[in-house]
């Protein structure tokens, strides 16, 4: 593995910079409460509704970020990334902005609505078998012929900067919280939160939250040392992928905790969503919420952001059906 010296690590400058780079591309999402959902948990809850972005999920900051900052010399060759869903679509929409080619490594499982998105917005898709094994030797390939510049779903220090300008809109909107809580996969988002509040808010918690059946990163986060899982099974199928070293370089600093809920448990608290607040998310985006409920004594009496990731839903396969 390599260490800090070898490791791009973004600074809160990038942060910035890349707040500046997006802002024409991306919107400032809105900051929604529930009665209800404070009164079940005992917390303030401020659910950040990234659901309601471009694309319909946050990692359009990062990818507008990467895309964006390209120089020019790179551009005629395009962009590639391997992704199951968000991060795919999300790409696609930046190159179709800046009028570039995009290809995308996704699972041939990934959900349909997700893959007709990437089409949507102009990006190729080529499928591989559903394990970050096949992802990665598929992807190889892919590169190989194209020459794309590559866009990691998380491990890139231009995409953490992209996600990290949304705990810094939350921080905007909502004074005085004492904790924020976000999924984690890969831990995109979650180093980018750790970017912003250890720069902007270094007293506020930082909590992840991850599925019982894809709990890599709990694991990590307890034995001290990057666990990879090569193909969980789990209904929060953006929560499938493992850490990699600049996102574990912010998890292992600066998390407090990694809470996990199991699978009814993120169903229960995605349909709750659904029917409390009118609106549309994901499985992924229920795990923090699921985790909260599961752990009241830890957020109790708390202002506690809640980052929901993105909205984009197979509506013909709901998981409660």
């Amino acid at each position: 593995m390599k260490d800090a010296h070898d490791m791009q690590i973004p600074s809160f400058d990038d942060v910035i910079a890349a707040h500046e780079r997006i802002r024409p591309h991306i919107h400032e999402t809105p900051v929604l409460t529930s009665n209800f959902l404070n009164r079940m948990t005992g917390a303030e809850l401020f659910f950040k509704c990234e659901n309601f972005q471009k694309a319909g999920a946050f990692k359009v900051r990062g990818a507008s970020n990467a895309v964006f900052g390209l120089p020019d010399a790179k551009l005629s060759r395009g962009v590639a990334t391997h992704s199951s869903g968000n991060h795919a679509l999300s790409l696609s929409y930046a190159a179709g902005r800046r009028g570039i080619p995009c290809t995308v490594v996704m699972p041939r499982t990934a959900p349909q609505a997700k893959k007709d998105a990437v089409r949507g917005y102009g990006g190729v898709i080529v499928e591989c078998e559903p394990s970050t094994s096949s992802r990665e030797a598929v992807f190889a390939e892919v590169v190989a012929q194209s020459g794309a510049d590559f866009v990691h779903p998380y491990n890139d220090p231009r995409v953490i900067a992209g996600q990290a300008t949304c705990s810094r809109e939350l921080l905007g909107q909502v004074p005085g919280l004492d904790a924020v809580i976000a999924p984690i996969g890969g831990g995109g988002m979650v180093s980018g939160t750790c970017l912003t509040l250890s720069n902007l808010a270094p007293g506020v918690e930082i909590y992840a939250a991850e599925p019982e059946q894809a709990d890599d990163a709990a694991r990590s986060f307890r034995a001290g040392h990057i666990i990879a899982d090569d193909a969980p099974v789990t209904v929060a199928d953006g929560l499938k992928v493992p850490l990699k070293e600049l996102t574990w370089h912010f998890v292992q600093r600066h998390v407090t905790d990694i809470l996990t809920a199991t699978e009814q448990e993120i169903i229960d608290a995605m349909k709750l969503t659904w029917a409390r607040m009118k609106i549309v998310i994901e499985p992924s985006c229920a795990v923090p919420l699921a985790t909260i409920l599961k752990n009241p004594e830890v957020f109790r009496g708390k202002r506690v952001g809640v980052i929901i990731t993105g909205g984009n839903v197979d509506l013909d396969k709901l998981p409660w059906l």
